[in-house]
């Protein structure tokens, strides 16, 4: 029998161990994880008779409407829940940005004494969870007069952003060569300069992945949200369609599906555009 028959029958042999250790799993994973999507896009456009329908199959659409969508669209608040979550990811997310490169920098690249032991409290803020630490927030909102306004969550976001941003961008200015800084203070380069002109550039992937991580927590955000606004028209998407689209044990799931439908698909979009950058600011934070 010849070398490449028997690299035929290696490749047979080898096909079905191939099938039970990757592709089946595979597939069983991505079941698990579209089957929620799937539920959720089926129940936005099933109309009300299905849904509390018995008969039937309750896998499958039958008769597809955009009434739930006409509902959420002209008779609810939601596209001033939209624009709200919309404003305060964007601002909350550029607040913590700015302030997470400036400290990641200060702390990797400026060699002071105890810059370690600082990074190391900057991340272990990060493990505080928010539902503890939103209390002495709510009094610091009504005392300065934020309560109800989108400033008392554009400001409050970035106390949960900042910690695993600046931890993030750590580990990618860590990952820079120190000579390229040496070389600038050299040639007459201030700090800013470098930071702008030679550090930035360079920590796109990382600045990008610690941007989408910040936009994602702050448009998925619901305990802040829920407690430092009250008014319909200040809502974010998380906390409108669960407050405004329940009346006491009546559940509007076709307008929930739908909400939840709209409001995933600017943070899926983010991630399929940026995918490529995301991984490699990851991969670059943590090897080292």
């Amino acid at each position: 029998m010849s070398k490449d028959s028997n690299q035929g029958m290696d490749y047979l042999t080898s096909l079905p161990r191939r099938w039970v250790t990757i592709y089946i799993p595979l597939i069983l994973l991505l079941v698990i994880l579209l089957f929620p999507f799937y539920w959720m896009g089926m129940t936005a456009f099933k109309p009300n008779e299905e849904l509390l329908s018995k008969a039937g199959n309750p896998f499958w659409l039958i008769n597809p409407t955009l009434d739930h969508f006409r509902k959420l669209l002209f008779n609810t608040q939601y596209p001033a829940w939209l624009w709200n979550t919309v404003l305060v990811s964007v601002c909350s997310t550029f607040l913590s940005l700015f302030a997470s490169v400036l400290a990641a920098y200060a702390i990797e690249r400026l060699r002071f004494n105890g810059s370690k032991f600082v990074g190391m409290m900057i991340f272990f803020a990060y493990l505080v969870p928010p539902s503890i630490i939103f209390i002495p927030l709510a009094s610091i909102v009504f005392q300065y007069g934020l309560f109800d306004t989108r400033w008392a969550l554009i400001l409050t976001y970035p106390t949960f952003l900042v910690p695993f941003c600046t931890w993030l961008l750590m580990g990618y200015f860590r990952s820079i060569p120190f000579e390229l800084e040496e070389c600038a203070l050299i040639d007459g380069a201030t700090r800013w300069q470098i930071l702008t002109r030679i550090i930035l550039p360079l920590a796109v992937p990382g600045l990008i992945s610690a941007g989408i991580f910040a936009f994602t927590l702050s448009w998925n955000e619901f305990i802040y949200a829920l407690t430092f606004v009250s008014s319909s028209e200040i809502k974010t998407v998380p906390v409108g369609v669960v407050t405004e689209l329940v009346e006491g044990d009546v559940y509007h799931w076709g307008a929930l599906m739908a909400g939840a439908l709209l409001g995933s698909l600017p943070v899926a979009f983010v991630y399929s555009f940026f995918v490529e950058y995301y991984v490699s600011g990851m991969t670059g934070s943590v090897k080292e």
